[in-house]
């Protein structure tokens, strides 16, 4: 499902203008990515967690070459299913 699709889902479910569905979606995509990357959690209960993690450097090794590498520190976003979510997926 592409974000096309979710704003067209929007627009026929809550009643509004597709342009008004895409512009909401938007907004919530945009809160979404400013609260993770200040650090802050995203809990939305029913459905899971959003939880941005730093990794440390680490040492690696090249899968074609062979060659030891190290791969640098990064923050990565995770994503935890709860309990509801994954028993309705489940379910299907």
């Amino acid at each position: 499902m592409r974000k096309a699709d979710i704003a067209t889902r929007i627009h026929q479910q809550a009643g509004i203008s597709v342009d008004e569905a895409a512009r909401v979606l938007d907004w919530i995509v945009a809160l979404f990515k400013c609260t993770l990357e200040s650090g802050e959690p995203i809990v939305i209960t029913g459905f899971g967690t959003f939880k941005v993690l730093n990794k440390r450097p680490r040492r690696g090794r090249n899968p074609r070459t062979g060659e030891e590498m190290t791969i640098a520190a990064r923050r990565v976003v995770t994503f935890h299913p709860s309990a509801a979510f994954k028993a309705a997926v489940a379910a299907v």
